[in-house]
């Protein structure tokens, strides 16, 4: 097999690579880091691997081996090392972590490439430190953490690199990576948009996207529903006419690519919606494609979803000659993202907006033989999508961080004894049944129409009342769709995050679950906080059944699509309808909701401070305060005054020890009973020598007042009431007021600005 030859700015990015390492090595210094940043489909990986091979090379005293970390879910670390391993051919060993350590092997050899998905790293249990996965957890044989350790006490030489090309996860995720889990001796972040700050790495190679460009390895352009208007017709429905674009254009391609004697099947990509209704949208694709001759059985036609694969093997669609023309899917697919082939995306209207991530558009962006044709037709990448606007994002890594810093309560510590209060989170915020009363009086009250008067000629009487105030005749299930948008690749990787739209639009028939998508969408909109997945159904059917029952509408006999339709076509006046109802609902559900929190209360009368914390990195700091209850000590201080009066309390002779409540909902934390059936958890716990605890809650002057004045008095209240039972508890809100700290400790709250004289000045 002859070897793939650099691209003369992959040359030089594997020359400049070298050359930062070898200099950072000679300086000596810690936490060494480069950033590799070349945009989406430069060769990143194919670089890195011959940097790889150039770097043991030359730095062979250092006795060097490699750790590569894929961010992300699904196989994409499985990818990276069937490229590695092409490139590498017999050296160096490349190896997948979890297939082949873990039984005999205790350390990465020298010159190895070991590669990890990182989400086999992440999983953690968050209460009982316990680690959950087979890569991280305390086992017989060698774990994650204990193999890099035994690497090392070899003193071999760690270079860590971070696959985050499809991530903009924070810098403070990868610096954990770097600097609490494996420590390499240098770190290079591979991305098209690195999340390391200038302050947080050594060097920079960039390789600029006109280089590669220039040099072929990306198409120049991505056009958006390119003359979709020459196909319209009054008879087409939207999703009809972007698949048929879509058609046309493979046909198009396909034809060029021919009589330009170039041995390249385009490939069509059609991703599914996340909603429900996916499985209707793709039953709708396979009939389309089916009467083109298009199917599974003559593998032209292929899926790769979670439920079902059919024709998807990598090895059956990549190549430049497979037969697969159409290829479905969802949300993952590693197929699509190594076929340089695939030249056209199809995407359908979702409940809310179409958003595109970057990197799924990234998957049409490859030319397939790594350069550019004299048909510039060629030289293009085409997305079609039936609505008239969409939004463009930076697609994300989330997983659950590890809260990898545990603290303990200090030796020192005489048992509180303290009342707390805790309240598990209500999550049914949904709409029921009994919606149905409140909108029917909502749409009685503004169409004139009287409740249930079912008497010889009243659906006649309640149309007309109805066509009088909206239109219920002509009605139009047409919506408009971008046309002819150009997307500039040079700048495809900082595409702004925004809506992507255009003037220039045409309109199409909505298709009927198209039609559904919008109807729910108005809903969806309405619905003032209540939860979508649970209320939208409800009130749908409330709809159908009270403008059934009042029109005389057979359900069954598409009166749900005529019932859409009116409220498509009067979409102003149904919002405002459907905003009214809902908030004549609220009242109903609140008391509803107050309930369940009166239920769901937990009282303890004996709360201890918990002996063991533990602490998320990226948003907890160290700091180096005497008093703390726990050591070390992280804290999150999210206002000046928290820094303050920390510092204060740290500096008194009267202060044993101080503790940061902590403000999230949890039950460790230390929580007083408010407005009948809500919890909040003060901000300090100070123990004072002469055995008195101090509840202190600091708060900004005039911040949130309405709420401060609750709070205020039920801490008040909390504290009389203890006290009667043997407490030496005082404390109240706690502001700063130049170089003081005054302290509201009345009965009665009044904010800081309306009288002064209420709030003491704050001397312990």
């Amino acid at each position: 097999m002859m070897p793939k030859q650099l691209k003369n700015y992959q040359d030089k990015a594997v020359a400049k690579l070298t050359l930062r390492t070898k200099e950072l090595f000679e300086e000596k210094l810690e936490k060494r880091t480069i950033i590799f940043q070349s945009p989406t489909w430069s060769g990143k990986t194919f670089i890195m691997s011959q940097y790889i091979k150039q770097i043991i090379e030359e730095l062979k005293e250092h006795d060097l081996c490699f750790l590569w970390i894929s961010i992300w879910k699904g196989d994409l670390h499985r990818q990276s090392y069937d490229t590695l391993k092409k490139e590498f051919e017999w050296f160096p060993e490349c190896h997948i972590l979890e297939e082949e350590f873990f039984g005999s092997r205790k350390t990465i050899v020298s010159n190895e490439v070991v590669i990890v998905n990182r989400e086999k790293l992440r999983a953690k249990d968050s209460q009982t430190w316990v680690r959950k996965n087979i890569l991280m957890k305390d086992k017989e044989t060698t774990n994650f953490i204990e193999l890099i350790q035994n690497t090392k006490e070899e003193w071999r030489t760690i270079i860590m690199i971070i696959d985050e090309s499809h991530s903009n996860s924070t810098s403070e995720r990868a610096i954990e990576l770097r600097d609490k889990v494996v420590n390499a001796d240098l770190t290079i972040e591979m991305s098209a948009t690195p999340v390391f700050k200038e302050w947080q790495y050594n060097e920079k190679v960039l390789v600029q996207s006109t280089d590669v460009i220039e040099e072929w390895m990306i198409k120049k352009e991505i056009i958006i529903n390119e003359n979709i208007d020459k196909i319209s017709t009054n008879e087409i429905t939207s999703q009809e006419l972007i698949l048929e674009s879509a058609y046309q254009k493979r046909l198009e391609l396909q034809k060029q690519y021919k009589e330009a004697w170039i041995d390249v099947n385009p490939l069509v990509l059609i991703q599914l919606p996340i909603s429900e209704a996916w499985e209707d949208k793709k039953e709708f694709i396979e009939d389309f494609l089916n009467k083109k001759w298009i199917t599974y059985d003559n593998k032209k036609l292929a899926v790769r979803l979670s439920e079902e694969k059919v024709n998807h093997e990598k090895d059956f669609v990549t190549p430049n000659q497979s037969g697969v023309d159409f290829l479905i899917f969802k949300q993952a697919i590693d197929t699509g993202r190594d076929c340089p082939r695939a030249q056209i995306l199809v995407r359908f209207r979702e409940i809310r907006s179409i958003t595109f991530e970057i990197q799924t558009v990234g998957r049409i962006l490859r030319m397939p033989e790594a350069k550019h044709y004299d048909n510039d037709n060629l030289n293009r990448a085409f997305v079609y999508l039936n609505t008239n606007e969409f939004d463009v994002n930076q697609e994300t890594y989330n997983p659950n961080i590890i809260k990898s810093i545990n603290v303990k309560r200090k030796a020192i510590y005489s048992p509180l004894k303290l009342a707390s209060y805790y309240r598990n989170r209500v999550d049914q915020w949904d709409v029921r049944a009994d919606f149905y009363d409140s909108l029917e009086n909502i749409l009685c009250g503004y169409f004139g129409i009287e409740k249930w008067k079912l008497v010889a000629g009243i659906y006649e009487k309640n149309k007309k009342k109805i066509g009088e105030k909206i239109d219920i005749k002509w009605l139009d299930n047409k919506d408009e769709i971008i046309l002819n948008k150009e997307i500039d690749v040079s700048f495809f990787d900082q595409m702004p995050q925004e809506k992507i739209e255009t003037n220039q639009n045409i309109r199409a028939n909505l298709s009927q679950n198209d039609l559904q998508f919008a109807f729910e969408n108005l809903i969806r909109i309405n619905l003032q906080g209540f939860a979508p997945k649970r209320s939208i159904p409800i009130i749908k059917k409330a709809l159908y059944d009270r403008f059934g029952e009042y029109m005389s509408l057979n359900l069954a006999w598409n009166g749900a699509i005529y019932i859409q339709n009116v409220v498509l076509n009067n979409v102003e006046i149904f919002s405002q309808l459907l905003n009214q109802s809902v908030e004549t609902y609220k009242p109903e559900k609140e008391k509803e909701l107050l309930k369940q929190m009166k239920e769901s209360e937990k009282r303890d009368d004996k709360r201890e401070i918990a002996q063991n914390r533990n602490f998320n990195p990226n948003t907890y700091k160290k700091y180096n305060y005497k008093k703390s209850l726990y050591e070390p000590v992280y804290l999150r201080l999210d206002s000046e005054i928290e820094k303050y009066f920390i510092e204060y309390l740290d500096n008194n002779k009267k202060v044993v020890r101080w503790r940061q409540n902590g403000d999230e909902h949890m039950e460790t934390n230390f929580g007083i009973k408010y407005d009948g059936y809500l919890t909040f958890q003060p901000d300090f716990l100070v123990l004072f020598n002469d055995g008195k605890i101090g509840i202190f809650d600091t708060k900004a002057i005039g911040d949130r007042e309405e709420k401060n004045k609750i709070k205020s008095e039920a801490l008040q209240e909390y504290i009389v009431e203890q006290n009667k039972k043997g407490k030496k508890l005082f404390g109240g809100i706690v502001v700063k007021d130049g170089e003081h700290f005054r302290i509201n400790q009345k009965e009665k709250y009044v904010s800081f600005k309306e009288k002064a004289d209420d709030w003491e000045y704050f001397t312990i």
